[in-house]
C-alpha cells in the first residue's frame, strides 16, 4: 500500500483486500493556490507539554505532549509557507452565549468557561502569533465553514486547495476536510501535523479521509509543494 501511515497496524488482511480491490486511497493532487488552515491551536485543545494523562485535570480537552510536538512541525511548516508567500488561516473554537445550544458541550462534563470567547484558555497559543495580514476565522462549530465567511475568504483568493493542520483529528480538523471537499476543494490532511486525544479516533479519521475524501501526506511533502510554488 506504499508509504507508512499510523493506521497501517490497525488493518487486518481481509481490510487490505477491500482497499484494493475498491481502488481506495488514490492521489487526488493539489492545485496552484492552496491555503494553509491552522485549526484550533488553543491551550484548551494543545493543554499541557506533557503525557495527556498527566494533564488532564488542568486541561480535559488538552491533546498533551503530542499535540505539542505537532505544534511544532506545525510552526516549521507555516514558516515555509510565510516564506513562499502562501496565505495562512488560523481558526480558534470559541463560544459565546449560544454555549447552551451547543452538541459538543453538551456531551462533555468539564468547566465550560475557558471556552467563552474572550478566555485566555480560548485564544491562539502565544507560540502562533499571526502576522497583520494572517486572519483569524472565530468559530462555534467543528467545520470553519459552518456559521462564518471563510467561503468567502476562499473565493476571493482563488484558494483551489486546503491544506489543513490542527487539532482534532476526528473532530474539528475532520469536519473541516469534509466540507472542503464537498465544495470541491483540494485536500491535504497533513499526517504529522495533526492530533487526537484518542489514538484509535487518530488512526481511523486518517484511514477514512485517505480513503475516500483527500490526501493524507506529511508536511516535508507539504514543503516541497509550496517551495514548487514560489515566486522566483
Amino acid at each position: 500500500m506504499g508509504e507508512q501511515h499510523c493506521w497501517d497496524d490497525l488493518l487486518t488482511e481481509v481490510d487490505r483486500i477491500v482497499i484494493e480491490k475498491g481502488g481506495y486511497g488514490q492521489t487526488r493532487g493539489f492545485g496552484k493556490k492552496p491555503l494553509l488552515l491552522i485549526i484550533d491551536c488553543q491551550p484548551n485543545y494543545l493543554g499541557a507539554d506533557k503525557p495527556i494523562e498527566e494533564q488532564l485535570d488542568e486541561w480535559p480537552s488538552g491533546g498533551g505532549e503530542k499535540a505539542w510536538a505537532s505544534l511544532r512541525r506545525i510552526i516549521s511548516l507555516r514558516d515555509v509557507a510565510r516564506e513562499c508567500g502562501i496565505p495562512i488561516m488560523y481558526t480558534k473554537n470559541v463560544q459565546k452565549q449560544t454555549l447552551a445550544f451547543d452538541g459538543f458541550s453538551t456531551k462533555t462534563k468539564r468547566d465550560q468557561t475557558k471556552y467563552l470567547d474572550g478566555n485566555p484558555a480560548s485564544e491562539l497559543v502565544p507560540d502562533l502569533s499571526p502576522l497583520p495580514n494572517e486572519l483569524v476565522i472565530p468559530k462555534a462549530y467543528a467545520s470553519v465553514f459552518y456559521g462564518t465567511p471563510f467561503e468567502s475568504y476562499l473565493v476571493k483568493l482563488g484558494i483551489d486547495t486546503l491544506i489543513i493542520v490542527g487539532n482534532s483529528s476526528s473532530g474539528c480538523c475532520r469536519a473541516t476536510a469534509i466540507d472542503a471537499i464537498t465544495r470541491s476543494y483540494n485536500l491535504g490532511y497533513v499526517e504529522d501535523c495533526i492530533t487526537d486525544r484518542i489514538e484509535a479516533s487518530h488512526k481511523v479519521a486518517m484511514l477514512d479521509i485517505w480513503m475516500k475524501y483527500g490526501d493524507v501526506i506529511k508536511s516535508d511533502y507539504v514543503k516541497e509543494y509550496f517551495y514548487s510554488l514560489k515566486e522566483k
